[in-house]
């Protein structure tokens, strides 16, 4: 059947089973918008591009499917760029379709014109400028694949306009074949035997996980081999919900504001199982140092991340969940009973802690009452900063999915559009963007986007007046010399209001319970809760920049 590029757009997305688009129309992409208005798809308007590439990007995290957003030419593209950026750094399923000038004029400085292509190639999976409208249906359908599979990223599609207005018989391509493009799934038998077999030998074994063990959805196996083995789990930042935290055997987050616990662990170990992780300066500090008794077990999708940053003793090339199946099947149960006693000794001695003092409402204590009055079930986005850390340090995070946040790339502004989209993709939850004062104006203009759309999320605003971490740093490493980090802040309630959403603000702890029961209840609008906190609360334990893990500061008093 002959359609126009933009229909054939269209149709391939609904065979691709998309049903929420986030984006902003623009000259280029009049023609696709133009077919957008009668189709069966949920169109979600955001007030930036960047906001529309963050919740698609929220979107896939939360629901485990392809996120899409639509942006027009030159500028549209460009502001998509710091989402994509953030995606890809994550492993983040996101398809982006971006307007191009007409193919004729590509290359003359056309108005609106950029060479998305370009500019996108270090930071995309893949990335396709269309020339030919013949080859639209099947770009479009290698592009969700190759963004759904193996190590899962973002893919661009340029797209000219004059190739949306052509027509093309166009037929669904059921089978895909990217030439040079075949990720390994199975892993090696005798590689899984001889991990097996190391694991059973070990006295002081760590499993330390990330966001593969949730893209793959490996929970369940993770969990069965922790078990199995009595194996203690320390979870990066982008894999917490990858493992219960609330579980006997759980370490929490390693590495530079991990847990006192999960880096003594690690240095101490004597086999470090890395599953769906990648050994990133954040959680390794001083490299030379980093698990200096340690063998080391990795298994990944992408062989290129295997002993890129350490050296790897036995490497497992393949899908997390399936090579942990294999694993389960034949490991036997390994006696490690004197080292979860050592572990248990050190969780007792070095708790997460803070101190509740007269200097005003703390941060922590927010983020603990946000999870008891959501029963821990909700969806917590983050911005970027202290409240980041807080956010993983005081929410239990027991299901994959529910910790949604920039760990990568570190993307202030990210948490709020994300929240947008992870609410879309996830009706039924609870959202909360736990944010910074800092953060929250990066992207502040989507409350238009939530207010529209009916899409009641909560916005818990850290508000400290200042921008929290990097405050933190020049406390700590440059003899509190606070070089423009200090915020001259709106007022967050007014803005709330202006937008047509609910504003509260909370002073003491006494208003802290209210005000998040008030913001539950609200089906329809948006909440804005702006926590005025102690200006100078620090993130603890914290590993200064360079240090080897077990040099912390704060949490072994």
């Amino acid at each position: 059947m002959k359609m126009t590029g933009a229909n054939i757009v269209i149709e391939a997305l609904k065979r691709e089973g998309v049903k929420d688009i986030f984006g902003y129309p623009g000259g280029s992409v009049l023609p696709l918008f133009d077919v957008l208005y009668d189709a069966p798809v949920n169109f979600i308007l955001t007030r930036h591009e960047q906001g529309a590439v963050h919740a698609a990007d929220g979107y896939a995290r939360s629901t485990g499917r392809v996120g899409v957003c639509i942006a027009t030419s030159g500028p549209g593209a460009t502001n998509l760029v710091t989402g994509i950026a953030t995606a890809y750094m994550d492993s983040i399923p996101i398809v982006c379709i971006t307007g191009q000038v007409k193919t004729h004029l590509i290359g003359n400085d056309a108005f609106q014109e950029a060479d998305t292509t370009g500019i996108t190639r270090p930071i995309t999976k893949y990335n396709y400028l269309v020339k030919d409208i013949k080859d639209l249906g099947r770009i479009i359908r290698e592009a969700f694949y190759c963004a759904s599979t193996g190590r899962p990223g973002p893919v661009v599609i340029d797209l000219p306009v004059d190739i949306t207005l052509k027509q093309y018989d166009y037929k669904y391509q059921e089978k895909v074949s990217i030439r040079g493009y075949k990720p390994v799934l199975k892993g090696h038998p005798l590689q899984i035997k001889k991990a097996a077999e190391m694991i059973e030998k070990s006295k002081r074994p760590v499993l330390y996980t990330g966001g593969g063990i949730i893209i793959s959805e490996a929970d369940r196996e993770l969990k069965k081999l922790s078990d199995k083995c009595q194996i203690p789990v320390t979870t990066t930042l982008m894999g917490l919900g990858g493992f219960p935290e609330d579980a006997e055997l759980s370490l929490g987050m390693p590495g530079m504001h991990g847990t006192v616990y999960a880096n003594l662990a690690i240095q101490k170990s004597d086999l470090l199982i890395a599953v769906g992780s990648r050994f990133d300066d954040r959680v390794t500090g001083k490299i030379e140092a980093f698990a200096p008794e340690a063998k080391i077990i990795h298994i990944d999708i992408d062989p290129s991340a295997i002993s890129k940053n350490v050296d790897v003793e036995i490497p497992i090339v393949g899908d997390a969940r399936k090579i942990l199946i294999e694993l389960n099947k034949i490991i036997k149960k390994s006696d490690s009973a004197d080292w979860v006693k050592q572990i248990k000794s050190w969780k007792k001695d070095f708790p997460l802690k803070y101190e509740e003092t007269a200097a005003g409402l703390k941060p922590q204590y927010v983020i603990e009452q946000i999870y008891k009055l959501t029963k821990g079930d909700a969806i917590i986005t983050t911005e970027v900063g202290q409240n980041q850390m807080w956010a993983a340090h005081w929410y239990q995070y027991t299901k994959p999915r529910t910790y949604i946040s920039s760990g990568g790339l570190g993307t202030m502004g990210y948490g709020f559009p994300a929240a947008i989209g992870a609410k879309i993709g996830n009706p039924d939850k609870v959202v909360v963007d736990i944010a910074g004062d800092g953060s929250i104006q990066m992207n502040i203009q989507e409350l238009a986007t939530a207010v529209s759309y009916e899409v009641p999320v909560i916005i818990a605003i850290l508000n400290n007046g200042c921008l929290g971490m990097v405050r933190q740093w020049q406390e700590m490493f440059y003899k509190e010399r606070y070089s423009y980090t200090c915020l001259d802040n709106p007022d967050f309630i007014k803005i709330a209001d202006a937008y047509g959403a609910i504003g509260i603000r909370v002073k003491k702890q006494s208003e802290v319970g209210p005000a998040i029961k008030k913001a539950l209840k609200s089906k329809k609008k948006p909440v804005v809760i702006d926590f005025i906190v102690d200006g100078f609360e620090n993130v603890f334990p914290m590993v200064p920049a360079g240090e080897a893990i077990d040099r912390m500061i704060g949490g072994m008093a």
